[in-house]
């Protein structure tokens, strides 16, 4: 999707309505910031109230002449995306590197899953939208459940997995991925892309949410903009779907294999600089295998890590995490891997395992998002799930022990969304539901359980007057 000019020769992603670019306010622009570069790689066009309600109504549109195609259309139409994206992945790794000072890698595997996600979406269509024939009490009755789209719908998601969750400021990644579909033959007007600065973001979300035609609101992001997006959403009574932040343990059980926990858990806490929500926050292991899992954990950051954990979204995410560390060491707490230091021109962090962190300290409650975990030493099995839940997130969790039973046991205890045996807290599949629980949201992703989100029960029913007469004694 090409850039527009700005007045001193900028490059500007546009705002895509009905399959057209808004014409360029350079009075409204937005930088596109690369930590990793360390300099402004293009502008984003920012949005008003007004060219917000311009979008929901150029979708309503569309929605009303889309909601009538067949399930097979829909299908093919996903399908054909998907072999797009296929056909773009480097330069949607290009583009993710750029945007999000992700690594390369990072980029590929974001295009690799969103096409995987999409195919699994498109084969579940015909079956999540069959609907039913319940039996009725009245004699010469039926009802039709038919299952119908929801209607228009607002996604706003965050720039950490920018293909994978599809929002925020990373917005040439998002129009590239709106490119996709038009490429594959989506009607104009069916996706539209709206980006707001931090500055006009309220009003113009506000704007979206309150619109009639907007029928549900998907939030991808932190618990905190969570609350204020489903407060402005109840004012208007749209339902929303929530995908917040986590907190995620991983339990190292006495009969853990020690090396692949260890191996597990690294990955997991510094994988995307830890900038994952399913990342791996903190580590709860038993006293008998305490010593020999940290010396494990310092073999897998050598062998998965030699170089650091690449850079963080932003200077600010970086410090945000120094911080944190640096408060708990101050209050007490030690490092046993790492020392919470940032490099030289604040970028990234180094990547680190605190432990004796007390409740009283605040990286105990609050999300780091950055490569970094806390270690918890407990006696034994009970006090690692009451430890695991000691929290008000809830969306993933991992339990590491070669006995399953143990392991199921504990995995059914834990308050989370998604609990993985003997795997990253990460772990996620396109046909198996994702969502958390407590703070970290409701509702769920992927496959038919996502669309499932986005269908509402319509019964219509069809009475024999003949059976009515017998029934009430005509």
């Amino acid at each position: 999707m090409p850039f527009l000019t700005g007045p001193n020769g900028e490059q500007v992603v546009p705002i895509r309505i009905n399959g057209v670019s808004e014409p360029l306010d350079p009075t409204r622009l937005i930088p596109i910031e690369s930590n990793g570069q360390d300099k402004i790689v293009h502008y984003a066009q920012s949005a008003t109230p007004e060219i917000a309600i311009k979008a929901v109504d150029a979708s309503h549109r569309a929605y009303l002449k889309w909601k009538n195609t067949s399930y097979v259309e829909r299908r093919d139409l996903l399908l054909r995306v998907a072999d797009v994206i296929d056909s773009w992945v480097e330069r949607f790794a290009q583009l993710q590197a750029e945007e999000t000072s992700s690594t390369i890698a990072w980029g590929r595997a974001n295009a690799f899953i969103l096409t995987r996600f999409i195919r699994e979406i498109a084969t579940s269509i015909s079956d999540a939208t069959t609907g039913e024939i319940p039996p009725l009490e009245q004699p010469g009755a039926i009802a039709l459940v038919y299952k119908e789209p929801v209607g228009v719908v607002l996604t706003i998601t965050p720039w950490n997995a920018s293909m994978i969750l599809c929002g925020k400021m990373c917005p040439r990644t998002h129009h590239t991925i709106v490119e996709a579909f038009e490429e594959a033959g989506m009607p104009n007007g069916l996706i539209n892309v709206v980006q707001a600065s931090r500055e006009d973001g309220p009003a113009t979300t506000e704007a979206l949410i309150a619109h009639r035609a907007i029928r549900k609101v998907a939030f991808t992001g932190s618990a905190a903009v969570g609350r204020i997006i489903c407060q402005t959403a109840s004012r208007y009574l749209k339902p929303v779907l929530m995908e917040l932040g986590g907190k995620a343990p991983a339990i190292v059980l006495k009969d853990a294999d020690v090396e692949l926990a260890a191996d597990k858990i690294i990955y997991g806490a510094f994988l995307h600089h830890g900038q994952i929500c399913m990342s791996t926050d903190r580590i709860i292991v038993v006293q008998e295998l305490a010593d020999e899992l940290i010396q494990a954990m310092k073999i897998a950051l050598k062998a998965r890590f030699p170089d650091g954990a690449g850079y963080a979204g932003s200077k600010r995410l970086a410090k945000r995490a120094h911080d944190l560390l640096q408060k708990a060491h101050a209050a007490g707490a030690h490092f046993v891997i790492g020392d919470g230091s940032l490099n030289a021109d604040g970028s990234n962090l180094t990547p680190t395992i605190v432990t004796d962190i007390k409740p009283t300290d605040e990286i105990f409650h609050e999300e780091i998002f950055s490569p970094a975990a806390i270690l918890t030493i407990v006696k034994d099995e009970a006090e690692a799930v009451l430890f695991a839940n000691d929290t008000l997130h809830g969306r993933n969790a991992s339990v590491h022990s070669r006995d399953i039973l143990a392991a199921i046991r504990v995995a059914k205890q834990i308050e989370a969304g998604q609990v993985h045996i003997g795997n990253l807290t990460e772990f996620d599949e396109p046909n198996i539901p994702f969502g958390g629980t407590k703070d970290s949201g409701w509702g769920r992703n992927n496959g038919k359980y996502a669309l499932n989100e986005f269908l509402i029960d319509k019964t219509i029913t069809i009475l024999d007057p003949a059976a009515d007469e017998i029934r009430f004694g005509k």
